[in-house]
Parts: structure tokens; C-alpha cells; sequence
């Protein structure tokens, strides 16, 4: 297919509703593409002389590039129309453009077969079969009846359904870096609208999605207030780390709210600018100075957390280099994304809750169950024992169907069932509850060399799923605790042995239920006080 793009805006290459006609592109697919710039370019407006018509027919006698457009036009298979809204309608030069599209008509009067107006002129040039596009930004929360005129000019020149129309609300947003994480979203449900239209039509869902908003209106227009970097009254500029702060706490999610106010205080180390955010019930409220107690502190140079927030170093990597510190409650790190998160529309959180219901995340429950009966089975009877837990490993995999299965669930139900089967061939429950002990421990310790220790491969879900295995603090707490939880097993198959070599399996079963009781108070305590410990700057044995 020949495509051309027409861009109307006068920001030229830097317009923002470009970028949704580049995504739109790229999922229409390889084509011969030709884009015209009608900033860059030279249209001038029409001089209604309507020499086109009677003295030179189907050519303007203002020489400039609309020439190139009409031929373009006629060209393309598909016309593409990207601009901003100006005033409710289209820019000043595009509609210079439209106007001088005259000689591509004939001058005879003739009646409109839609309905639409109460007359026409024929088209010059065969024009049938050609498919037209409008994409457009516009700086209201909303597109919704923001494009009653534009339809309505467009229907004129195209025909009531002789276009499609892609119309997106909060348009600047899409040049600020900060928010590309929500802004990128967005673009690839245009990206799938394109490779929809070039199969014939985009879908009424994918519509749907589009007609969605980016945030909600009280945020949006928070953000946008804070964006001009001015005081409220218009006299005066504003510090940006102040503009920043606030466009910053906009984005703060009121569903968070837990009954009791957050202080989120900023320092910007480098500029001697500190602020405090007041996250409560009914939204946020940013304060300069120092004045309360704050729940939550982060020192920052100004570019490290302008580098953060545009997504040029992750903020986790960022502070494990010691390239800002935190300290106070360390949870509103954690959950950063659940306070200040990009994903703004329920549909998506319904949509997300529906696919976990779908498939449930992984349980250490499933890991566990098997190891604690093979070990309890074993020591009450050397000869049920292993029939029972034969019995536990085959049932849970039914029972359990709807969860997704770590790596490690299937190596425990592997490992499990053939001890089991061991033990009930050969008699010998003793050495084999030793082994398993030995294998758990191993398990442990090997999963240390792969991406995914055994701990992160569960808890990984409640801080941002995959996500948070790029995370390096979390990784490096996780293999932490991989390699405790390991060492303890190994240790206590060996004092196990030890322990039923000199008939002291009381002793063993006290001394093999205390310590990973302890364990797992210890991973309690340490999975909060060590990301707590780095982000303030601070060693482990500090």
C-alpha cells in the first residue's frame, strides 16, 4: 500500500500527536510511506481567484508545494491526517492545505448522495477506493465532543463514513519523558490499531481502549497546572524542582490511603531545595521546607531523580550505587509504583484480576506440603510414610491445577516421590528423610547460580511480577535468603545423621522444627531491615 502522512502541526517533527501516527505505522506494517510536513514545507493560503477552475483547470497559479501534496494525494492508497487541535479545529497550515485541495475539483454544482450539505462539486481525479485517517492530540482531559467541528469538516471532505478517526485527550503528555511508562501504553493499542486498519478495520475493543483517558481528570489537570512552572496568580516562574514536586505528587493514587497521612519528603541535595509531599485521603499537597516529621525521606541529586523519573536508570540500580538514599519506612519505596503508578484505568486492573483468577501466581505452599509430609510420614511410620506422601505429591498437582508451577515445584514432586519410593522399596525411612534434608538444602543453594532463586521465584509477584527480577536490591535480599535457607538444610542433614547415628531422633525432631522456625522469623526481620539498610547508605555489617 502507498501511504501518505500529512503533518499539520506546527511543531513539524516534534509534534506529539506524531508519535501516535509513528506507532500507528509501524503496526500498519512495511509500506511505501511519504510523509509531508506543512510546517516545513510552503502553502500558502487560497486567493479564491478560481483560476484552478477556468483558466488553468486542475492547476493553482500560486507555485509552492501544494502541487506535491495534490499529487501525493492522488498517489496514496491511504491518506493519513495528523495534527493537533487548534481552537476546535485543525492548525492554521493544514487548513491553508485543505483549502487549496480546490483544483482536485471540478466547478459543477452537484447534489450530495450522504446527505451531507446541500451540495457538491465532483471530484477532478478518481479518487475512489481511497482510505483516509485523522489522528489527533488535543489538550483537554478529554477528546470527547472536543472534535464536534473537525468530524464535521472531515465528513464534508471525505464523506460521513469515508474516515477513521483516532483522537486522544492529554496530548502533551506524550513529550514528557516521566511518563513515558503510561504514555507507552497508549501507543502500542495505537500500534495495534494500525495493523488492524491495514487488515481492513480496527476493532470496536481496540477503539474502545483508545477512547480511554491516560489519568484521571483531577489528575491530569493536576499535572498540567504544575507543568507551566509558574506561581497560581500567572505573575511570576517558579523553581522546577518545585514544578517537578508537584507534577510528581499528582500522580499519587487516593486508593492507597491506609487511614493515616504519609510525609514524603524530597531533598534535592545538589539545588538545597527540599519539599514535603502530604499523601492522605483526599489526594496530595505539596509543602516547601522541612517543617513536619517525615514518614519517608529520599536525598537525591536533582539529574539522579530527573534521570529516574524519565526512566534512564532504574531507581532500585540507582540506589544500590549509593547514587541517593532513603531512609524512615522503606514500604513506600517498595510499593512505589502501587502510590505513584502509571496504570490509571480500572477496565486494566478488572482485566489484570480477571487473567490471575484465570491462573492463579505460584504458592510455596505447593513446595512445602510435600517436603513436611515426606519428613512427618517418614519418621511416624518407615512403611505408610512414604505411601502417604506418594499419595500427598500425586493429589496436589490436581488440587492445585488452577496455580501456575515454579521449576522448583516440579523438581520437589520429582525429588519427593522418588525418596518415597526409596524408602518404601528399601526400608531405610532414616536415610532417606536425611537425603531429603540434603536435597531441599541443595536445591536452595543451586538455584543461587540461576536468575531466579527459590525465594524470588514466589514472592516476585508482590513486587511487580517479572519486573522485579531487574530489580537488584530485591535479587540480591533474595539470594541472600536462598543461601541461608540452604546452608540451614545442609547443616541439618547433618546433624540429623549425627543425631539418629547416636539414637537421639527426639532431639532431632525438636532440633529440626525449631530451627527453621527461627529461619523464618529471621526472613521476616531481614527481608524488611535489609533494603531498608541499603537504601540509607549503609553496609550490611555497618
Amino acid at each position: 500500500m502507498k501511504i501518505l502522512v500529512i503533518n499539520g502541526s506546527p511543531k513539524g517533527a516534534g509534534s506529539n500527536t506524531m508519535n501516535l501516527t509513528r506507532a500507528f505505522l509501524e503496526g500498519m506494517g512495511e509500506h511505501e510511506v511519504r510523509e509531508f510536513d506543512v510546517a516545513a514545507g510552503k502553502i500558502a493560503g487560497c486567493k479564491g481567484c478560481f483560476c484552478c477552475w477556468n483558466k488553468t483547470p486542475g492547476k493553482c497559479v500560486i507555485a509552492d508545494d501544494m502541487q506535491y501534496v495534490i499529487e501525493s494525494e492522488i498517489w496514496a492508497d491511504i491518506i493519513i491526517w495528523s495534527f493537533p487541535l487548534y481552537y476546535f479545529s485543525v492548525p492554521g497550515g493544514l487548513k491553508n492545505l485543505i483549502d487549496r485541495q480546490l483544483p482536485m475539483n471540478l466547478p459543477f454544482m452537484t447534489d450530495r448522495t450522504d446527505g451531507k450539505g446541500s451540495g457538491s462539486h465532483p471530484s477532478r481525479y478518481d479518487m475512489s477506493g481511497k482510505r483516509h485517517m485523522v489522528i489527533s492530540t488535543c489538550g483537554f482531559y478529554s477528546a470527547d465532543k472536543n472534535y464536534d467541528s473537525v468530524k464535521l469538516m472531515f465528513e464534508h471532505i471525505c464523506g460521513i463514513n469515508g474516515f477513521d478517526m483516532i483522537t486522544c485527550g492529554q496530548g502533551e503528555l506524550f513529550r514528557i519523558p516521566e511518563l513515558k511508562s503510561r504514555t507507552n501504553e497508549y501507543l502500542e493499542i495505537v500500534k495495534r490499531a494500525g495493523k488492524e486498519f491495514a487488515k481492513g478495520r480496527i476493532n470496536e475493543n481496540t477503539k474502545e481502549e483508545l477512547s480511554e483517558l491516560l489519568y484521571p481528570k483531577e489528575v491530569f489537570e493536576e499535572m498540567a497546572n504544575a507543568s507551566w512552572g509558574i506561581s497560581e496568580d500567572g505573575t511570576g516562574k517558579i523553581d522546577e524542582t518545585l514544578s517537578f514536586t508537584r507534577q510528581m505528587a499528582s500522580l499519587y493514587n487516593k486508593d492507597t490511603y491506609d487511614g493515616k497521612d504519609k510525609i514524603l519528603e524530597i531533598v534535592y541535595t545538589d539545588k538545597d531545595k527540599s519539599y514535603q509531599i502530604i499523601l492522605g485521603k483526599d489526594g496530595s499537597k505539596v509543602l516547601e521546607g522541612s517543617e513536619l516529621k517525615a514518614t519517608t525521606r529520599i536525598e537525591t541529586p536533582w539529574d539522579v531523580w530527573l534521570s529516574i523519573s524519565r526512566g534512564e536508570i532504574r531507581g532500585d540500580a540507582a540506589l544500590m550505587k549509593g547514587l541517593y538514599r532513603v531512609t524512615g519506612d522503606f514500604d513506600l519505596m517498595i510499593h512505589w509504583s502501587e502510590y505513584f503508578g502509571s496504570v490509571s484505568d480500572k477496565k486494566k486492573s478488572e482485566k489484570s484480576s480477571d487473567e490471575t483468577a484465570e491462573k492463579k501466581k505460584p504458592s510455596m505452599s505447593i513446595l512445602l506440603i510435600p517436603w513436611i509430609t515426606f519428613w512427618v510420614a517418614l519418621s511416624v511410620s518407615g512403611q505408610m510414610g512414604p505411601v502417604i506422601t506418594l499419595a500427598v505429591c500425586s493429589a496436589l498437582p490436581l488440587i492445585s491445577f488452577r496455580r501456575k508451577m515454579t521449576v522448583y515445584d516440579v523438581i520437589t514432586l520429582c525429588t519427593v516421590g522418588i525418596l518415597s519410593v526409596v524408602a518404601h522399596i528399601t526400608g531405610r525411612a532414616d536415610i532417606c528423610t536425611i537425603l531429603g534434608y540434603l536435597g531441599f538444602g541443595l536445591m536452595w543453594l543451586l538455584s543461587c547460580f540461576t536468575k531466579e532463586p527459590v525465594c524470588a521465584a514466589y514472592v516476585k509477584y508482590n513486587y511487580n511480577g517479572e519486573d522485579a527480577l531487574q530489580n537488584p536490591l530485591f535479587m540480591k535480599t533474595n539470594y541472600i535468603l536462598a543461601v541461608a535457607w540452604g546452608v540451614l538444610y545442609v547443616i541439618i542433614s547433618v546433624v540429623t545423621f549425627f543425631l539418629y547415628s547416636n539414637d537421639l531422633q527426639i532431639v532431632s525432631a525438636v532440633v529440626n522444627n525449631l530451627a527453621p522456625g527461627l529461619m523464618g522469623i529471621f526472613t521476616v526481620w531481614f527481608e524488611g531491615w535489609y533494603p531498608a539498610r541499603v537504601a540509607a547508605g549503609k553496609k550490611m555489617c555497618d
